[in-house]
């Protein structure tokens, strides 16, 4: 953002025992002291925190964790994904907080300060923020519809005598000796495909069908609490959070109370961490538990970057970090024994095993599994209800944080053009959005909602996060992002956080990278198997991302003056040596 100063001071500082945060060991920098008020500040401190756990704390802890950890092993899954917790995902979270409150600038601009030639990193972060967006919405507007849907004494999935089902609809409430075949549909499935996606007038991605216009104007409002959430900045995010960042947790805990009440619950808890020892041998398990930290945490998004950047410098990033990472991790495990109390107490009413009701992943347990479930409880509709507002909340907290890392990097990049038109920009972001999603309003919306999230994101966003954790390790040195850490906290970082942002962060991403490129992606949405075109389709998504890290190096060495050695050391040395560093509302600049 343009920065405005209204006084200056021209003097010495000199350290006392601490090395400063500039670079040089020989001579103690004079800096400027500027007067300035001009970037905006969190309220509070539990704005920010309320802002970052909200972000990190999403659908995905619902809906993914309790999946994969079953699928997993269980209880033995926990032992590799606290150690790639330990080793991989709390570092890099750190690291980008770090980064982001001492830089005090967006995802774009803040590399001129790192290492030039990375930039493209940057404009990666903003185009898979944007695909997060087209699709990540939909999955709140599918809530908001249920939301809706719940408002009746009997709930309309509890029963094959709507105008949407069909003579599969087997009704298994209330009754005993309900026979199942290959080809019967409770009537929770038939109301989330046939009614909800009305995916029976899709044929597949080749012909989508027409938009939904329950679920656009479903969308048209969720997007509107999130322009009048963002629009004024972090003073207005920051208050919302603490509406939306809080309430989960009190419908997770009297969700957790009530199914833990229920006839079976138990076995459900025992079929989700039941030890099986033998699963840690297998390479996919790790692999699963490193991508789930990384999802889960959100390094490399470029929200943590612009969340921490409104922070006061002397702000205790490294306490942020775990308490937001512990809270993040026991959500998740918390989430487990609400879904399977649930699933254990549905496994006991149908007379099956617990594995035979827990086949649904993804948004299918949140749609289907789930809503069955509470649809068999006494007092279903105010279960109903609480269980939908919770996911609504939960998903547009990440929604905030994701479309906050374009707006602030977008921003501070052309201060210019936007400093004074945040409104606007917001906007006209808010828009694009709304127009990027309604492909996955259609009737076979459902399809590209699962194409976006796969390809969209996936490897993508992991390659994004090892490239910056190279820049900054090795590049930026970690000599002297240590001594940033040290000019705000008072004390460097450790041998042990060293270690891990050197080399075993790195290595974390990378062989997640390594493992999810030898998998052959084979896609499938209930029984539509996704033709082979699709994938090459998902590719080029993916890649539309990427290209601009590439593109920006070779933009930037041709364009920088000199031999090919000076144009790399120029691009590989950091522009600005000391940002713009603000104490509350002081500054500190370099004297020419």
């Amino acid at each position: 953002m343009s920065r405005q100063d209204s006084a200056v001071m021209a003097g010495s500082l000199t350290h006392h025992g601490s090395p400063n945060p500039g670079y040089s060991s020989n001579a103690v920098p004079v800096p400027v002291i500027t007067q300035t008020d001009s970037r905006d500040k969190w309220s509070k401190k539990m704005d920010f925190l309320l802002s970052v756990i909200g972000f990190a704390v999403d659908l995905g802890n619902v809906w993914r964790f309790p999946y994969i950890c079953y699928q997993n092993g269980g209880g033995a899954f926990l032992i590799p994904y606290i150690l790639m917790a330990i080793f991989g995902g709390v570092p890099l979270f750190y690291m980008e907080l770090a980064l982001g409150q001492f830089h005090r600038t967006g995802a774009i601009s803040i590399w001129k300060h790192i290492c030039p030639i990375f930039k493209g990193i940057g404009y990666a972060i903003c185009i898979i923020a944007l695909y997060v967006s087209f699709y990540y919405n939909t999955i709140i507007a599918w809530a908001l519809f249920y939301f809706y849907s719940s408002f009746s004494t009997i709930l309309p999935w509890t029963n094959c005598d709507n105008a949407w089902n069909t003579p599969d609809c087997t009704n298994y409430f209330g009754r005993d000796n309900v026979t199942w075949t290959n080809s019967s549909r409770s009537p929770a499935e038939e109301f989330y495909t046939r009614n909800v996606l009305e995916l029976h007038k899709s044929s597949g991605l080749h012909n989508v069908g027409g938009v939904r216009w329950q679920l656009m104007l479903c969308l048209f409002l969720i997007f509107t609490i999130v322009y009048f959430s963002l629009w004024k900045g972090v003073k207005t995010s920051g208050k919302v959070v603490w509406v939306t960042a809080t309430l989960p947790y009190i419908v997770l805990f009297i969700l957790l109370i009530r199914g833990a009440t229920l006839e079976g619950a138990w076995k459900g808890v025992v079929f989700y961490l039941k030890p099986q020892w033998e699963k840690l041998l297998e390479t996919s398990v790790w692999v699963d538990a490193a991508a789930q930290i990384f999802f889960s945490l959100g390094p490399g998004f470029g929200v943590l970057l612009a969340l921490s950047s409104y922070n006061p410098f002397t702000n205790n990033c490294y306490r942020d970090a775990i308490v937001t990472s512990l809270v993040n991790c026991l959500t998740s495990f918390m989430s487990g024994f609400v879904i399977f109390t649930v699933l254990g107490h549905m496994a006991e009413m149908r007379k099956v095993e617990v594995q035979d009701v827990a086949r649904d992943k993804g948004p299918s347990l949140l749609f289907i599994t789930y809503p069955e479930a509470i649809a068999s409880m006494p007092g279903s509709t105010f279960f109903a209800i609480i269980f939908f507002v919770m996911m609504i909340t939960l998903g547009l907290d990440s929604t905030f944080g994701g479309l906050e890392a374009i707006i602030t990097a977008v921003l501070d990049e052309y201060p210019d053009h936007f400093s004074h038109r945040r409104e606007l920009f917001v906007l006209c972001l808010v828009i694009v959005c709304f127009l990027g999603s309604l492909s996955t309003l259609t009737n076979g919306g459902a399809y590209v909602v699962k194409l976006l999230e796969e390809f969209g994101v996936g490897c993508s966003i992991i390659a994004v996060g090892f490239l910056e954790a190279i820049a900054v390790s090795w590049f930026y040195g970690i000599k002297r992002f240590s001594n940033d850490v040290q000019a705000m906290l008072g004390n460097a970082p450790g041998l042990f956080w060293k270690v891990c942002w050197v080399a075993i962060s790195p290595a974390f991403l990378a062989y997640i990278i390594v493992s999810s490129m030898l998998k052959t992606p084979s896609l499938t949405l209930f029984d539509y198997k996704y033709p082979d075109w699709s994938i090459t389709v998902g590719y080029i998504i993916g890649f539309s991302s990427f290209m601009w890290i590439p593109i920006y190096m070779v933009y930037k060495l041709v364009w920088t003056p000199g031999s090919l050695k000076q144009r790399l050391a120029v691009c590989l040395r950091p522009e600005r040596t000391i940002p713009d560093i603000h104490t509350d509302s002081l500054s500190m600049a370099p004297v020419p």
